[in-house]
């Protein structure tokens, strides 16, 4: 277990302690549930994660969300069958517990002039990628890290154009976004809802985009899990994707425990009767 926002790279990060109570589970998808690719569109959540994360849910009442920067509509591609409450592109679109769909949207005189902008300004980057999100845009340099300058660049422009956007850096990505929305913002909102209100929230997250969320579960007290290497707010670490899938199943394990002794005491309770 690391208790630091420094970076200590143990060769083998022991897992946080989850034991009884009543969690919130919080978990961003790329480069946590999923191992990141060079493509965004060939990430993939494995199938038996799949189920061990709604068995999770299942067994924390619904309290389990995707908190990505990804739209909600890839989300609930890479979690099929399952659908999961879900905060997407940042917070800028969150769809709670019930099922109600809130989306920021950008006004026609922005989002047409800076897609624009940033189509013209990514073709003169060859291997670069322009990720439309509607409300949102990424600008990928994965394949042309060469690049790196003239996207990030590209992205401050933009950023300076349309004061009402920021800017968010994460891995091999600049991300370009509405103001106002972030991870943390939309874990915050999810705490203030049922069935996530009450309980202990914990978060999994791997890079610069989770840094809000992770600042604001440690706020309230909860769980923040870093994934990988690098400085972070997080008061845990795992080293790598792997990682977190024998961490939900070990969790899983400690509720199927769990479990069997409470309904082991209260069968002694009644034959004593």
């Amino acid at each position: 277990m690391t208790n630091s926002t420094q970076d200590t790279n143990p060769e083998t990060p022991p897992n946080p302690a989850i034991h009884g109570g009543d969690y919130a589970f919080f978990f961003d998808v790329d480069g946590t549930l999923a191992e990141i690719c060079p493509e965004p569109d060939a990430v993939c959540i494995p199938v038996n994660v799949r189920n061990n994360l709604q068995t999770l849910s299942v067994a924390s009442n619904g309290a389990l969300a995707l908190i990505s920067g990804r739209p909600i509509e890839q989300l609930d591609q890479l979690a099929t069958p399952f659908v999961f409450p879900a905060a997407g592109v940042h917070g800028a679109e969150l769809r709670d517990s019930a099922g109600n769909l809130h989306r920021v949207s950008l006004p026609d005189e922005v989002a047409v002039p800076l897609q624009q902008m940033l189509e013209k300004g990514m073709a003169e980057l060859p291997g670069t990628l322009l990720e439309a999100k509607g409300m949102a845009f990424a600008l990928h340099y994965r394949q042309a890290t060469d690049f790196q300058q003239q996207v990030l660049a590209l992205a401050e422009a933009a950023v300076a154009k349309f004061p009402q956007l920021m800017l968010q850096r994460g891995k091999c990505v600049a991300e370009i976004k509405p103001r106002g929305n972030d991870k943390g913002a939309a874990i915050t909102e999810f705490m203030q809802q049922a069935p996530f209100a009450g309980r202990t929230p914990v978060f999994v997250g791997d890079d610069l985009t989770d840094e809000k969320g992770f600042q604001a579960v440690n706020a309230l007290h909860g769980i923040t899990v870093k994934v990988g290497e690098g400085s972070s707010h997080a008061r845990y670490r795992l080293g790598k994707v792997t990682d977190v899938y024998s961490w939900i199943e070990q969790m899983l394990e400690q509720a199927m425990l769990q479990r069997h002794l409470n309904n082991k005491n209260v069968e002694e309770k009644e034959s004593s009767l």
